[in-house]
């Protein structure tokens, strides 16, 4: 069976593992979603990511990050635009995600990136998900 949105997948399985305190999660690979992992782990919201191979198939490993009082980092994550419905922003309508406590990751021509490093290239694209 074909998944229609595997960003959406990925998204919610850092949700749910966070939900219970599991220390790691597994997704398959694709490029877009090691590019969200990259810029995840470049703004602290992730301990580290790795690609590895699972009986023949390419999955990423997801570290996920707790402060000292076991709390997830990640409060919570959602998907913005969707295969039904994309969201796109010029370069003003960037979104502050809860008044610039979280973050959005934008894919842009440049490739994705965070909220904050549009804003200062001062380009858009579509917003792909936002986490706080």
């Amino acid at each position: 069976m074909s998944m229609t949105d595997p960003i959406a997948d990925m998204l919610t399985r850092i949700r749910n593992a966070c939900m219970i305190g599991a220390g790691s999660v597994s997704c398959p690979h694709s490029k877009v979603k090691e590019a969200i992992l990259a810029v995840l782990n470049a703004e602290g919201y992730i301990r580290g990511f790795k690609a590895i191979e699972e009986n023949g198939k390419r999955n990423l490993a997801i570290l996920l990050k707790y402060d000292d009082g076991g709390t997830p980092v990640i409060g919570g994550i959602q998907r913005v635009s969707r295969p039904g419905l994309r969201r796109y922003v010029n370069k003003d309508q960037i979104p502050l995600v809860r008044r610039g406590m979280g973050m959005a990751v934008i894919s842009t021509s440049r490739g994705l990136m965070s909220d904050r490093d549009a804003r200062k290239a001062r380009i858009g694209g579509e917003v792909l998900c936002q986490i706080w």
